[in-house]
């Protein structure tokens, strides 16, 4: 079977590259629910309803196991998916956890009690509706303590993204970092709380200035997913060959995926 990575829209593209990268025999499929994006204005139910959808179509193509490549579906919709929807012998497995044991150095499966790190302050950027759930808080809490977080909602940039607007996207990444750094004048840390925030990640970090730790998803989502599959190789059978998937109209998504990946992308109607 196939590993199924699922995003909103362009985003995911990223984590799908370095997926793989690290796991090249490891067929993918990808699907980017592009004709509802951006998801990080919608309400929570709105999210779960299409991030179950697109979950579904991902297990129709044999995909068992299925990344959220999306950081407003892993805050918004992951939690009560795995609790209330996913059947047995089906995995969705969420971006956000990879991210905070980067940053907690704490590796998979430590459930010890959450003890002081080393990291004090650090800043969060991500969509609305990501920054809204708390979900990185959460999560956070389980692991670290004595960590202050301040959150951006970089309300603009994914739009700006999918519509291929790189000059817009860099301008609000701006914006954006100027606005946090208001209230966090020194995070010693910032997490990019979202898969389309490496397309702009050189505009973060020039934004951010020398001296901030900046933690990125797709390497560490590669990495995880790896030791998972080490661990249960049962979700990483034979498959079909890779393919792209998309709600929206594939040629125009097509286009805009070669101008952030450079390289040739050939999507397919959902």
């Amino acid at each position: 079977m196939a590993i199924g990575i699922f995003d909103s829209g362009l985003g995911g593209l990223t984590v799908l590259e370095s997926v793989a990268r690290r796991l090249p025999e490891v067929p993918l499929v990808y699907l980017g629910d592009n004709a509802h994006a951006p998801y990080g204005v919608r309400t929570a139910d709105d999210i779960f309803g299409l991030t179950c959808a697109g979950v579904e179509r991902l297990w129709a193509e044999g995909c068992d196991l299925v990344i959220l490549a999306c950081n407003t579906a892993s805050a918004a919709a992951l939690k009560r998916m795995q609790e209330t929807w996913v059947p047995e012998g089906k995995r969705v497995l969420g971006v956000f956890v990879p991210l905070i044991e980067a940053l907690t150095e704490r590796g998979w499966g430590d459930n010890s009690p959450p003890r002081e790190v080393a990291v004090k302050h650090v800043a969060l950027f991500a969509t609305p509706a990501t920054v809204a759930s708390r979900a990185f808080q959460r999560e956070l809490a389980f692991r670290a303590i004595g960590v202050d977080v301040e959150a951006q909602p970089c309300g603009g940039v994914v739009d700006a993204i999918e519509q291929g607007d790189e000059i817009l996207a860099e301008a609000l990444v701006r914006s954006h970092v100027e606005a946090l750094k208001r209230r966090m004048p020194h995070p010693e840390a910032a997490i990019l709380g979202c898969t389309h925030y490496p397309l702009v990640e050189k505009t973060f970090r020039a934004a951010l200035g020398d001296g901030v730790r900046v933690f990125s998803q797709p390497e560490l989502v590669a990495d995880s997913l790896a030791d998972y599959l080490a661990r249960r190789p049962e979700f990483a059978g034979e498959g079909r060959a890779s393919r792209f998937l998309t709600t929206g109209d594939p040629g125009s998504v097509s286009d805009r995926a070669v101008q952030f990946l450079r390289r040739p992308v050939s999507f397919e109607a959902a």
